[in-house]
């Protein structure tokens, strides 16, 4: 029987084998897709993670279902939309309820350890996760709280703002670098830990950088990768505000991005810290890639590398993300596990709600079924094994600082349709205008196009309802963090824990036994 015909099921069988794989969650903050050199790009220099896209299953058309950071890790969490966990900005509490990945998979029999950010707001920063390896590097409560009852209002102590742009450059150590540079160091601690202790339990181990998210500064030794180097400018370039979509102009005043002039140097040095930063990204990449295979665990090991959102990167004018233009939502997804499978390039839609399905799929035990988690997406383990992924669709959600009302986004084929309520619909031909300059949902011969997505936007959302419920939340939120940080303030961020105790040689310990259980390969 050929490979071409063998039935699917039979295929995934063959495939994924008696044992369960460990996986390896790598996901970048803010890295777009098309900043990356298996994505086309031409500048950007990021090797090992090249080399997981030719040896991986690289899926192309890949997005996040919310364009801010802590809505879109929620959503891939738990496999849902934002706006059906209550996900709808980066102060929005995570609710303990919800099941995550890491409850499916720790049912499944997995260890399951974080490293790193993943932007849990409220009292519960593990979310089915065993261990904690680190602290967040956002806060865990409620201050970042928008307010739509004032959408003129600029809150300047956390909102965006143009000192990124402005300040772009060498940085040998920053707040980012830290906290980058601790989630790597434990990471890898964590895969030599695994190696040289009990190795019943496979592990499941997300490292979440937060680079190359603003601001872009970054080591000398990455900023120089780019010397001599031509630095791209965006392929589009600064839209006249007049001309601008109604929500790309209040980003512009969100971000304050029409309060300083941003000169074509401003934009050349922060798109090359921003590909600097790619690099460092990179490299710490390399580094886990090379822990697993110096302590023998590269072999039966899924690695996946994603991202929670882009960046437009100077690109209409526009910097950051919070909408769903291409740059900003559409993010890296590759699967590398050459013995389990062949590398090939996917062109199916994807998106980060898909990956709670296909991981609870990989994980599943081979003498039982996978854990039942109601989720919003589709499994992507038909498409790693060669499938036919079928006709696929992504939904989007942005629910914070700028807009007015929820703005929902469609992605199917080669459309991508942006509806909010007090914004004219955009319609948008992704295969004759990949750049997104034209607006087709007023053209009378798209009219049944564009009246078809509008229904569907009503079938899938109640747009006023959720309004409603985002206002009232965001208003008791406002309310809860301003009592919780008056008086005495009980902070809900995450404290790692560490016993020093049982670090190292300890008196109650025999040193023979400590030396010998903490030698990898052990000595003969």
């Amino acid at each position: 029987m050929t490979k071409e015909a063998e039935p699917l099921d039979h295929r995934v069988s063959r495939l994924m084998g008696e044992t369960q794989p460990n996986i390896l969650l790598i996901m970048a903050d803010q890295l777009s897709a098309p900043a990356l050199p298996c994505y086309g790009h031409a500048v950007v220099k990021a090797p090992h993670i090249s080399a997981l896209a030719e040896q991986g299953v690289v899926f192309e058309n890949a997005y996040c279902n919310s364009p801010l950071c802590a809505p879109s890790r929620f959503s891939f969490m738990a496999g849902r939309l934002p706006s059906r966990i209550g996900a709808y900005d980066n102060a929005s509490e995570f609710s303990s309820a919800v099941p995550t990945i890491a409850h499916g998979l720790r049912t499944q029999g997995y260890r399951t350890c974080l490293s790193g950010k993943m932007h849990f707001v409220g009292p519960d920063q593990l979310h089915g996760f065993e261990e904690r390896l680190t602290t967040d590097i956002y806060p865990a409560d409620f201050g970042w709280t928008p307010n739509w009852d004032a959408p003129e209002e600029r809150i300047d102590w956390w909102y965006h703002n143009m000192t990124s742009v402005k300040q772009a450059g060498i940085a040998e150590a920053s707040n980012q670098l830290d906290f980058d540079d601790d989630t790597g160091f434990q990471a890898m601690r964590f895969l030599s830990d695994h190696a040289r202790g009990n190795r019943e339990r496979p592990f499941f181990l997300t490292v979440s950088f937060t680079h190359p998210h603003d601001p872009y500064a970054i080591r000398q030794q990455h900023w120089d990768r780019y010397e001599g180097v031509d630095i791209d400018a965006p392929r589009v370039g600064p839209i006249p505000y007049d001309r601008m979509d109604p929500h790309s102009r209040r980003l512009v005043k969100v971000s304050g991005m029409d309060e300083v002039e941003i000169a074509d140097e401003d934009v050349r040095r922060a798109r090359r810290a921003y590909y600097g930063a790619i690099a460092y990204v990179d490299d710490r990449v390399g580094e886990l890639i090379r822990t697993l295979e110096s302590f023998g665990l590269s072999d039966d090991v899924v690695v996946i590398f994603t991202s929670d959102h882009g960046d437009m990167l100077g690109e209409r004018g526009l910097w950051y993300k919070m909408c769903f233009f291409e740059w900003a939502a559409r993010v890296p997804l590759i699967f590398s596990a050459p013995k389990r499978f062949a590398p090939r390039r996917v062109s199916a839609l994807a998106s980060l709600v898909d990956l709670l399905p296909t991981l609870l799929d990989l994980g599943r035990p081979a003498s039982g079924p996978s854990a039942g988690i109601e989720n919003d997406g589709r499994s992507l383990l038909a498409a790693l094994v060669g499938g036919d992924p079928g006709e696929r669709r992504v939904l989007g959600e942005y629910m914070a600082e700028g807009a007015l009302a929820p703005i929902l986004m469609i992605r199917r084929g080669h459309w991508k349709y942006v509806w909010s309520e007090p914004d004219p619909p955009m319609l948008l031909d992704l295969e004759q205008d990949p750049d997104e300059l034209e607006n087709l949902a007023a053209r009378p011969e798209h009219a049944e196009t564009t009246a078809a997505f509008g229904a569907e936007v009503h079938r899938l959302w109640d747009p006023a309802s959720l309004r409603e419920k985002i206002l009232k939340s965001q208003r008791a939120r406002r309310l809860a963090f301003g009592a919780l940080t008056t008086g005495r303030h009980a902070p809900w961020d995450y404290q790692p824990v560490r016993d020093a105790s049982r670090e190292y040689m300890r008196n109650h310990l025999d040193l023979n036994e400590v030396e010998r259980g903490r030698r990898f390969p052990p000595p003969k």
